[in-house]
């Protein structure tokens, strides 16, 4: 058996805030590769009822960027008691404050679902060292694994 074969797609879960990268100067230059490979099918794309919630006042040009990822490569998550307990953690473990609720939420859906990424641009609350440290010292000691954090920046291809 060829090693190809045997590597499984990566589990992704995409913050709202990759959707609205895509059409935004500032981050365009790495969603835009990112989700030509999304539709490539080179990953799996975990979706959520709290990502789904945040895009309902989205703009239509961003709904119509989820209709375009491909049903087989998705995998819907639906907000259970054990993601809002550990959402609440990390706010009680005063990683974030309250206002960061639903990023609360989507670090706590992507560590339980054991997303193999969290993708985001947001670096304020998400994509952070100290609050990288900080979720993922409370996933410990709750018992997940580590949650990797990053942007879509570091799934670009350099090509030599």
């Amino acid at each position: 058996m060829y090693l190809c074969n045997m590597v499984k797609k990566l589990r992704l879960y995409l913050d709202t805030s990759v959707f609205g990268g895509y059409f935004d100067k500032e981050f365009e230059k790495y969603t835009i590769p990112f989700f030509d490979r999304v539709f490539k099918s080179e990953f799996t794309v975990l979706y959520s009822t709290v990502t789904q919630d945040e895009l309902i006042n989205a703009p239509e040009r961003v709904k119509e960027l989820v209709k375009r990822i491909k049903e087989k490569d998705t995998e819907f998550i639906n907000e259970t008691d054990e993601v809002v307990e550990l959402a609440l953690n990390y706010i009680s473990e005063k990683v974030v404050g309250k206002t960061s609720y639903a990023d609360c939420l989507h670090i706590a859906l992507a560590t339980i679902k054991q997303a193999d990424y969290l993708i985001s641009w947001n670096f304020k609350h998400i994509v952070n060292v100290e609050r990288i440290r900080g979720y993922n010292s409370i996933n410990i000691k709750n018992g997940y694994k580590v949650l990797d954090i990053r942007s879509p920046r570091e799934f670009f291809n350099y090509e030599d």
